[in-house]
């Protein structure tokens, strides 16, 4: 199904839905704790450019930096762990190869995860090896100096792939936002396993699952967890549609939130009407992912949420400006 039809069957499922609950929007604003918290400063893959993508180092110092929301994302390794990595396999950020769901625990915590990260340009295989700072950090080749963190003292663990559990273990109090990736139907769902996982660390309405799948959102929700979730793609794009011109929008039960980027495609997503109509529907608006100081300030000015960055530094700063 291509962009536009999951667009439209999404957007026929919502007006459906607004008929038949006309008091939902109302009710899920006085309900929503995300319509609070904001401006969120959410660290996309703990900071990617700052720090090695999804590693326990870049969710420490993130936290340091004045993130108030780390993000991660999901996969289920071969032996069924969920484990924090953004892509499907591993070979953009360690020195191994392979898909996630085709490599046990044991082989994925023998990787190293900050193999390919350059300070300030992020996940870059075209640099000088002195360029790689933190290479060998995880694997015990190189010795991890003391002056690294101001109010941290690292282990090799911070620099592998981390199990979810960890990170759990590590954040118990944090603000976390959690994507499932890879899942089914092109491998295993774990969508149990993770609602699963959160309920025994007692996550509730302090966490946010989403993903772009509509499916994995769906089948998360079944597990009725009380954990929020934000749509997938296809119903994020029926919303937009739905708040276009003057249509109001429609209501999306059960949701907390909608995370969309500033544009898609080349069509503008976020405008200051579409945060207003959000808002008006019950919904935090939580943008992706954004690294420039303009477009945090304009975002800010409109009444975005919560801002997703790979510079949670430099959202720091701008949000210190603005008070």
């Amino acid at each position: 199904m291509n962009l536009r039809a999951r667009f439209a069957a999404a957007l026929t499922v919502l007006l459906v839905a607004s008929l038949a609950t006309p008091a939902v929007a109302s009710a899920q604003t006085a309900d929503n704790p995300w319509l609070d918290r904001r401006v969120l400063n959410i660290a996309h893959q703990g900071g990617e450019i700052e720090a090695p993508s999804n590693t326990l180092f870049a969710f420490k110092t993130a936290k340091d930096k004045g993130a108030d929301v780390l993000e991660l994302d999901v996969h289920a390794t071969a032996d069924g762990e969920l484990v924090v990595l953004h892509d499907d396999t591993v070979d953009r950020t360690t020195g191994g190869t392979g898909r996630v769901d085709e490599l046990t625990l044991e082989e994925i915590k023998a990787l190293d995860a900050a193999y390919w990260f350059v300070p300030d340009c992020g996940t870059c295989h075209d640099r000088a090896d002195a360029d790689y700072a933190y290479r060998g950090f995880a694997t015990g080749d190189r010795r991890i100096p003391r002056k690294l963190g101001k109010s941290h003292r690292f282990e090799p663990n911070d620099f592998r792939i981390p199990t979810l559990r960890e990170v759990l273990e590590t954040f118990p109090d944090e603000f976390l936002n959690i994507e499932i990736k890879r899942t089914a139907p092109d491998t295993t769902p774990y969508e149990e396993a993770l609602a699963a996982l959160l309920v025994e660390f007692d996550r509730g309405t302090d966490t946010i699952v989403v993903s772009f799948s509509d499916l994995a959102v769906g089948l998360f929700t079944a597990q009725g967890t009380g954990v929020s979730t934000a749509p997938g793609l296809g119903t994020m794009g029926a919303f937009w549609a739905s708040v276009q011109g003057p249509l109001p929008g429609v209501p999306l039960p059960g949701h907390h939130a909608i995370q969309v980027p500033i544009e898609y495609e080349g069509l503008p997503v976020v405008t200051p009407e579409f945060v207003t109509k959000a808002h008006a529907n019950g919904l935090a608006v939580h943008v992706w992912t954004v690294n420039d100081r303009a477009e945090m300030a304009w975002l800010i000015d409109i009444g975005a949420d919560g801002i997703m960055t790979d510079r949670p530094t430099l959202l720091a700063e701008v949000l210190a400006e603005r008070g």
